[in-house]
Formats: C-alpha cells, structure tokens, sequence
C-alpha cells in the first residue's frame, strides 16, 4: 500500500483527549488510514470500536449522543478505548452531537473521518472549539507516488535518486501529472483502470457531495461550472465573465465556487498587492487539489503526455500543492501577483511583512534566467530571497536589486523544502 505521511501525525496525535477528525476529499485514503491506525492499537493491545454511518445498523447507535455512549459500554465497558467513526458527515448537524459526546466526558478516544460536507467543515471549527484537531487528508502528494512507484527503495535517498535518475524521475513526474494523486487511481495498474476509477470518483463526488449533501436540484451547471474552472487553472477568475459564458447569475457562480471549495475539489489563491491603484483587483486563481480529477473533466486523464502550455499548467498546480503541504502548520499565506501592465509571478509567500516570490517553470534550465515581471517584483518589494523552480537538475543562483535569487530543481523543493 502507499505510505503516507499524515500517518505519523495522526498517530501522535492519539494519546491527547482532542477528538482527531480526518477530512478532506472523498476517496482520498481516510478510512484506509484509520483502518492502518486501528489495526496498529489492536497490535498493541489497545481496545477499539468501528462504527461507520454508511452502515444502516451502526446508523441507528446514533440517535442521541447517550445512546451512542451507551453502545460503546456494551461493547468494550468503562476501559481506554479508541472509538473510530467514518463518514461522519451522515449525521446531521455532526458538530453538536460530537460537541456533545465531548462533552459528556467519557473515557474513549474518538477519531472520526467525513467527506466534503459543509455542515461539517464549516461547522466543527465553530462548535468543537478546543475540542479537537483537523487533519486535512489530501491525495498523494509527488514524494509519496514517487516513494510508492520506487517501491520504497529510495526512501531515505530520495534527493540521490532524483539526480542519478533524470530519465526515470521525469517520466514518473510525466505520469503523475496526467493521473494524479487519488490512491485508488495510483493504484490501478493500468490507464483503463485509471480511467474506470477516476470515473468512479466523479460519479461519487456528483451523486453523493453535490445531490445529496449540497441539495442542487440540477447538476448541469454545477458540471459546466467546474469544467471550465478546469480549463484555466492559475488564470485570473472573473464572476461575470463566467456567469455570462454559463448563462448562470453571479450569485449562484458565487454559491458553486464556494461549494468546490468547501468539497475539498478546488483551493482559492488571492492576488498579493500593497498598491492597489498600480496592482489589478481582487479576482483570485484557482488550483486542483487533484491534477488528476483535473485532467479527467477535460478528456486529458490518460493521455501519453499532456501537451504544452497545459503541462505547464499542470506543473504550476504541482508546485501549488506543494508549497500548501510544505506550509500546511505555519502561519505564512500564498498568493499571487498580477499588475495591471501584465507583469506576474507565480506565488508569493506572505509570512508578516516578509515575501517570497517564486516561479515555476515546466522546462529544464541550464541557468538561471529571471523574467522581467519576476525583475518588476523585486525592484518594487525587494525581498531577502526568490525562486525559480524548474523540471531539472541544474542549480544557480543571482543576486538582483539585493535579492538573492535561485534556480531550483522541482525534487529540492518538494524533499527538501528550502522555504
């Protein structure tokens, strides 16, 4: 199976009395994840419970937080237990009746997963406040399909792999960026295979997130919507513009944006400025939390390779999921810079008063070349640093308007995290 890394957080998480709560998109490997940490305690001699509201009898234990409790007794008595709960997001108002169990100050340990709801993304922050901590499980990133396809021999020497291994490393880099990081689809051994399960996904998603947890009446314009979205990752998204080419009104281009959000299918970047009469509005971009789900809404999922500009694109949403993993626990943002006279950059790390411009690059570089809007940046916010990431292996470095700027291998980024 694939190994992954939230594993070794999850697990040091257990002994605190906080509920644990997985979420993040459905079918990314919480419950396999759980599954992992139950067997792990039982090994250990540690008593468990499984209830799982996608079953009709475990359904019923929930009626009332006591008579869940109460279940929970039967089975194990008044002993240290771990009690796991999947799919959460089937109770109604989920968060006051975990706040409740909570509340009720029993001896279990609860660690519960839910899908893309609302109620329950939204909710939990606000009613389980110092009662819990989220993990957001996101599909496997780059290092971790790497580690997995390399079957673990690289594992501590990923970065020697990377630079003994040029033709192997791009042709996995090749492949991940057309099938992603679903494990189930990493899992497949075969593109048709991909291409059933990465449907699978799809169906999942619309039949049961958007029907029956967001209640749309119709699917259409949510699919048309999300498609377009697809069709221009990292470009500036106008409300306006989209409500008229879908013929849907802003508010409800407002409301469907959000949702994608909420469901853990796409991640908002707003544009860093300080002048806003020189820098251009608020308009944000849009990445994938997945390229793979990505590449399937536009006929690209299993193709031999994903034609320029789009796979620089795509690479652009890699060094996205990236830096969000690599800046998951710290307090610093990522945005990005547009100007009104076209000049722009990538992302800029905002930690405070300090930034880091960088740009990504799906070409191999034999130097340093840094382009005139990244120039422009410096010149007007003169940071200490500055990266461009690039698909080889070569490293350089400058020193511009007293910013030190360099040129990065995509591996040294997503290994090392230099940031």
């Amino acid at each position: 199976m694939i190994k992954r890394r939230i594993f070794a957080r999850l697990k040091e998480h257990l002994p605190r009395d906080q509920m644990t709560i997985l979420i993040g998109p459905r079918q990314v490997g919480k419950t396999y994840l759980m599954r992992a940490l139950q067997q792990q305690l039982e090994t250990e001699g540690t008593k468990t419970v499984w209830l799982s509201l996608d079953s009709e009898e475990d359904k019923r234990r929930f009626s009332s937080q006591s008579a869940l409790l109460s279940y929970i007794e039967l089975q194990v008595g008044m002993e240290k237990t771990v009690v796991f709960i999947d799919e959460i997001q089937r109770k109604e108002d989920a968060g006051l009746f975990l706040k409740g169990i909570y509340d009720m100050g029993s001896p279990y340990k609860f660690v519960v997963s839910g899908s893309g709801s609302l109620e329950l993304k939204a909710k939990i922050p606000e009613s389980m406040a110092g009662r819990k901590q989220l993990f957001t499980v996101e599909p496997v990133s780059f290092e971790e399909f790497i580690n997995y396809k390399t079957n673990y021999q690289y594992e501590d020497k990923l970065a020697d792999f990377f630079a003994l291994e040029e033709g192997k490393t791009t042709r996995l880099l090749s492949e991940y960026l057309v099938f992603g990081g679903y494990p189930r689809v990493v899992l497949a051994e075969t593109a048709s295979l991909k291409q059933s399960e990465m449907q699978e996904i799809y169906r999942s998603y619309v039949d049961r997130d958007i029907h029956d947890l967001l209640h749309l009446a119709k699917s259409d314009a949510f699919a048309n919507l999300l498609k377009v979205i697809a069709s221009q990752i990292g470009s500036l998204v106008n409300v306006s513009e989209l409500a008229s080419t879908l013929t849907i009104d802003e508010k409800t281009i407002k409301q469907y944006l959000f949702y994608l959000e909420q469901t853990f299918i796409i991640k908002k970047v707003t544009p860093y400025f300080r002048n806003t009469r020189k820098e251009i509005t608020k308009a944000p971009v849009y990445y994938f939390a997945d390229i793979g789900f990505r590449n399937w809404l536009l006929g690209l999922f299993g193709l031999p390779e994903i034609p320029a500009p789009l796979s620089g694109h795509l690479f652009e949403n890699v060094v996205f999921n990236t830096l969000t993993n690599k800046l998951e626990l710290t307090p610093t943002q990522i945005h990005f810079w547009r100007t009104r006279d076209q000049a722009e950059v990538d992302f800029v790390l905002e930690k405070g008063m300090e930034v880091l411009p960088v740009e990504a690059k799906y070409t191999k570089l034999s130097n340093l070349e840094v382009p005139r809007s990244l120039r422009n940046f410096l010149a007007r916010y003169k940071p200490a640093n500055g990266y461009v990431v690039h698909i080889g292996n070569k490293e350089d470095k400058q020193t511009i308007e007293n910013t030190a700027v360099q040129l990065l291998p995509y591996y040294k980024l997503v290994l090392q995290s230099p940031l």
